[in-house]
């Protein structure tokens, strides 16, 4: 992982409330590739499974909204567990 989205998602630990849109996009395409969706306030993007936490994010003045960076998070950690499930069955 860049030390620019650590460092975000570091900040998103931290501070929920306080990311900026466009740093939550930065996160988001790392982790989930481009969006499916992109309008000019919402973005929803793609993830491996079918129920939640699902991504759709949206710009609220420049800012990202305090649940949607939880519920990023929360998509991350999920993620990583299933990558991790898939590391585990390959050794």
């Amino acid at each position: 992982m860049p030390d620019s989205i650590a460092k975000i998602v570091k900040q998103m630990h931290e501070s929920p409330g306080n990311i900026s849109f466009a740093d939550l996009c930065k996160v988001c395409d790392h982790y989930f590739g481009e969006p499916r969706q992109d309008s000019s306030s919402h973005r929803i993007y793609k993830t491996p499974w079918v129920s939640d936490p699902r991504i759709n994010i949206q710009n609220n003045k420049g800012k990202a909204k305090a649940y949607q960076v939880k519920q990023v998070l929360k998509a991350i950690r999920k993620l990583e567990a299933q990558d991790g499930d898939k590391n585990d069955k390959k050794n």
